[in-house]
């Protein structure tokens, strides 16, 4: 278990849906909110529900626990990367009332896994610089920031963070 002294382990179902499925669009609302509350605006990033499909090497994801949607995230082809090779991770957000349970670790190791599995080489993403946990966890789980790659650098209110995907799984196999 990590070094959280206040860690439930959680057991959560993740499972692959569209991008504007119901529960996924109820947690895409609830972390535009939150965005919201920290920035003054949900996240401005253009995107197309079909980008996540399986045909285009996309996928999204929503975590349930006991039935009940409490978080999502997924990939898309990097569009400003010529090779095809690094995925994009957006929409991750876990909601605040079961944070700190390792959902968001959980659903950051399935769409590195799943990525990995549809070839990418590497993944991509940017955060909030208030978003002190997510920095936590993408720098926990080998993340390394990245000041310039494409339209993602380190900027007032963004940090953007890179992960080479190696063939192993990190413990997940």
């Amino acid at each position: 278990m990590e070094d959280r002294p206040n860690a439930v382990p959680t057991v959560v179902d993740l499972r692959t849906e569209s991008y504007n499925s119901p529960a996924a669009t109820e947690m895409i609302e609830a972390a535009n909110r939150t965005n919201t509350a920290l920035y003054g605006h949900a996240d401005q990033s253009p995107l197309s529900p079909d980008e996540f499909a399986l045909e285009r090497r996309g996928r999204f994801i929503v975590a349930y626990l006991d039935g009940a949607p409490i978080g999502c995230g997924g990939y898309r082809r990097h569009h400003h990367e010529e090779s095809g090779t690094i995925a994009e991770i957006k929409r991750m957000f876990v909601v605040v009332g079961v944070r700190r349970r390792g959902i968001a670790r959980a659903l950051l190791s399935r769409l590195e896994h799943d990525a990995r599995a549809d070839g990418y080489h590497a993944v991509i993403l940017d955060t909030g610089s208030k978003q002190h946990a997510a920095h936590a966890l993408y720098e926990h789980s080998g993340y390394r920031r990245t000041t310039g790659f494409g339209i993602y650098r380190d900027k007032p209110g963004n940090r953007a963070y890179l992960e080479v995907l190696d063939s192993a799984d990190h413990g997940d196999s």
